[in-house]
């Protein structure tokens, strides 16, 4: 299995939703935190298709590249899970690198908090990258979904949280 910028993501947050995810549960179209995003990303950067790429490369996808500056531009709704961000956009930058593109940065962009921070890959990042991967394999390879985490506030808006939480009603 392709490793993905998802992947990367969803391994920082919650083990049982990357291994949902990459075991073909896919729950994110049912959705309204993954919605919003998806029309936020859509509706903020209305010039963007005109001047950006999205390139496609060795399984990941990204959806603004600026090709003139070899920048990574990642749209989220919020900064409440911005490690998983970092991580995801390093992963994007460390596979560019290896595709032969030099000199690749990247921004995370918050629209609604009007924030911008930007990410570059660090060499000691590599083998961070690299471990990750292996952590990655190994939680999508285990015969059985994770433990759920013990209901974190992040919970709440997870696609997944029906199906982690749907015995004990509501959502508190």
């Amino acid at each position: 299995m392709r490793i993905t910028g998802t992947h990367f993501n969803y391994y920082q947050i919650c083990h049982r939703k990357l291994w949902l995810f990459a075991n073909g549960i896919q729950m994110e179209h049912s959705n309204d935190a993954v919605s919003d995003g998806r029309l936020l990303h859509e509706s903020t950067y209305n010039e963007r298709p005109d001047k950006y790429r999205e390139i496609e490369i060795d399984g990941i996808k990204i959806d603004y590249f600026d090709p003139q500056r070899n920048v990574i531009h990642e749209v989220k709704r919020s900064d409440k899970m911005e490690a998983a961000h970092w991580w995801q956009v390093k992963f994007y930058i460390y596979k560019l690198i290896n595709a032969g593109i030099e000199g690749v940065s990247g921004l995370i962009e918050y629209p609604k908090l009007r924030k911008t921070e930007k990410v570059t890959l660090e060499h000691e990042d590599l083998y961070k990258i690299k471990e990750m991967e292996n952590g990655i394999r190994q939680v999508i390879n285990q015969v059985d979904a994770p433990s759920r985490l013990t209901k974190k506030s992040i919970c709440k808006k997870c696609a997944y949280y029906d199906f982690c939480y749907s015995a004990e009603g509501g959502r508190d």
